[in-house]
């Protein structure tokens, strides 16, 4: 048996042997891709074991995450933190070794991926992200980025319809770093795919301006040794490798067949299976002559140590871009940011005009832009109504060393799972812009940049009825409360230009989890604050209008375009003698998260009398009004009308909010 074969078994006994010792898992992918693995890292790879996060190490993402014992079998052989313990409790509790790959979990582990096709977008941020650095800060004779992004990814991923919007983009992109294996072994979970999967794969990524490199025999390892050297050869295109491979290889009575995809072994056939491949070591042993072949520690160091010096000779030749390149890379802001945003807030705050908080959006680009060369915005075929570019704005095909800016067209999905492997790679902070009402084409993209998490920031215009002749295809109703459940993923709903500012600087502030912004379509008028109160927008919600010589019989807490509607309805209760407190809450969730003196402070418990009015479906606010409370919102779709017609058929009037709050008061 040849050494490489040796080693790749090594691969195929761990992940055997943990997924039954976990009673649950799916062997078949990690057996079928272990000689891919064992030639890409053993012989292509570039990273450092003691150094999981060396800026300048290669991406590698497993996008048929399901296979995950491939990536830890791999890890712990090449000498990561991840103990052999680790590899014994997979999918226990509190291991390192989930069931699928999870980011910051597991040293080595670039992306969180499960949702099939997904990794493979995020693999497509990160190549382009190293594109875009390199063009940036690269200079003759001191390459100091340079690397690949290696992507596995099976039949599933490919049948999944974001992998046609983020390969598209790659061919158009022509990320030459990046290279894709394709697990091409004919087999998903009911079965055989040529039943339900009868694409052409080579030539439909030809047609996405891809090199592609067929019928590889992913078990002969020169065959796929050559197929890496060719793809490292193009630097013009992105590479499609096509494995044929069998599913389960080794396992003599299970390989080839759906039983090897997501079950154990059983104990007959990993016996049986262990014969076959000539490896006659234990459960969970590995002999240290096969560890001597995995190991990449003292590689990984040399190649580290040869980029350190590297760049120590760039910050001697060019100081300036070698402070700017480890300032992106370390997520720091510029030295002046904080000064910048004071100005910002100030001036946004003296100018009393009526602005659609999605033209505020937009106002606060081109302020933060010109410090933020790190920005990196884009829309889904909806630029100018999203408002996600500003005149600094460089189409990243016109100038990728400048480029800042990228037209994703209609592809809500991709874009989003994108922007994720952006801000994975380091050095961006992305955005990404469409309707409000389309992020649910983005909805699992959007999830899992805030269980990666990324900090990812996702601008949402268009944000309710407001939006008018469209109709109710397009007003959305329920997507607010939709997307304030997502575990860590913070939702600004800003009422002015100087809401909107601050949920900017929150957003920019918040590297490691993601923000959504919903913005109006319609001019929403000014509010005037103190300085105090603008401090106070970053807690999410705050007093914006108290009675002026007496204690507040009743709250009125809103969002976005009522809050203006509150301010007017609390005036006509103050002249009837009802004294009225209005709560801005841009940010309901954040608001609830601050300390209980601050939330007493604001919506004290013995103030019963509250009323919410967001044109939205009702029932979030309920935790914040109470059982006593009212909601004036919208529980219906919307109908086809101008806005200025809209909110007063669906009730949103001085009228119906000031009798509602007569209605609390009984």
């Amino acid at each position: 048996m040849s050494e490489r074969r040796t080693l790749a078994n090594a691969v195929r006994a761990l992940s055997m042997d943990a997924v039954e010792k976990a009673a649950s898992g799916h062997p078949g992918m990690p057996m079928g891709m272990a000689d891919i693995a064992e030639v890409l890292f053993n012989d292509f790879h570039r990273h450092n074991p003691a150094n999981p996060g060396w800026w300048n190490r290669d991406r590698f993402v497993i996008s048929n995450g399901h296979g995950s014992m491939l990536q830890y079998a791999l890890l712990h052989l090449a000498g990561y933190d991840l103990p052999m313990e680790e590899l014994k409790n997979f999918r226990q509790l509190h291991s390192r070794t989930a069931g699928h790959p999870e980011y910051g979990e597991t040293p080595g582990v670039e992306t969180t991926t499960g949702p099939l096709g997904q990794g493979l977008a995020n693999g497509v941020g990160m190549a382009l992200a190293e594109k875009l650095l390199a063009a940036r800060f690269n200079r003759e004779g001191f390459d100091i980025v340079d690397h690949f992004t290696w992507v596995f990814t099976g039949d599933g991923c490919l049948m999944e319809g974001i992998s046609h919007e983020v390969c598209s983009l790659a061919g158009t992109w022509g990320l030459g770093k990046l290279v894709v294996f394709y697990d091409d072994n004919g087999i998903s979970i009911d079965g055989e795919t040529e039943g339900w999967f009868t694409d052409d794969t080579p030539k439909r990524f030809e047609a996405y301006g891809w090199q592609v490199i067929p019928s590889v025999d992913g078990h002969d390892p020169e065959a796929v040794r050559q197929a890496i050297e060719q793809a490292r050869g193009d630097n013009r295109r992105p590479t499609l490798i096509c494995c044929k491979t069998r599913i389960g290889y080794g396992a003599p009575n299970k390989q080839g067949t759906a039983a090897t995809h997501g079950a154990p072994l059983g104990a007959e056939e990993i016996a049986a299976a262990r014969k076959e491949l000539g490896w006659s070591h234990g459960p969970f042993e590995i002999p240290d002559e096969v560890y001597a072949g995995w190991d990449a520690r003292d590689r990984g160091r040399e190649l580290e140590s040869r980029w350190d010096l590297l760049l120590q000779d760039y910050r001697e030749k060019h100081p300036g871009l070698a402070g700017e390149f480890e300032r992106r890379m370390a997520g720091q802001f510029p030295e002046n940011f904080r000064g910048v945003v004071q100005k910002v807030l100030a001036r946004m705050q003296a100018d009393d005009k009526t602005v659609a908080t999605r033209k505020a959006s937009g106002m606060s680009l081109e302020a933060f832009g010109p410090h933020l060369p790190e920005l990196l915005g884009g829309s889904a075929d909806l630029t100018g109504s999203n408002n996600t570019n500003w005149s600094g704005s460089v189409d990243i095909l016109d100038d990728p060393g400048q480029g800042n800016y990228i037209y994703y067209g209609v592809r809500e999905f991709g874009m989003t799972a994108i922007a994720n492997g952006l801000s994975l790679h380091g050095g961006f902070i992305p955005y990404t812009g469409t309707f409000l009402v389309f992020s649910d084409y983005a909805r699992n993209a959007v999830r899992m940049s805030a269980l990666i998490p990324t900090g990812a920031i996702h601008v949402y215009t268009h944000d309710s009825i407001g939006l008018g002749e469209d109709g109710p295809t397009h007003q959305p109703v329920e997507h607010l409360a939709a997307l304030r459940v997502i575990p860590n993923l913070s939702v600004w709903r800003p009422a002015d230009k100087v809401e909107t500012a601050a949920a900017w600087v929150a957003a920019l502030a918040r590297r490691d989890a993601p923000t959504a912004l919903a913005l109006s379509r319609q001019g929403l008028p000014h509010l005037p604050r103190t300085e105090e109160q603008v401090g106070l927008i970053a807690r999410g919600g705050y007093i914006l209008r108290d009675p002026e010589s007496r204690a507040p019989m009743v709250a009125i807490l809103a969002s976005g375009s009522e809050v203006g509607l509150a301010i007017s309805a609390a005036e006509q209760l103050t002249a009837e003698d009802i004294p009225v407190r209005v709560i801005s809450m841009p940010n309901p969730c954040l608001f609830m998260e601050q300390d209980a003196e601050y939330r007493e402070m604001v919506l004290p418990e013995g103030l019963t009398a509250r009323v919410a009015v967001e044109a939205g479906v009702t029932h979030y606010w309920h935790r914040l009004v109470g059982d006593r409370g009212r909601v004036v919102g919208i529980d219906q779709y919307g109908a086809s009308a101008p806005a200025d017609k809209l909110f007063p058929h669906f009730g949103f009037t001085v009228d119906n909010v000031v009798e509602t709050v007569r209605k609390v008061l009984g």
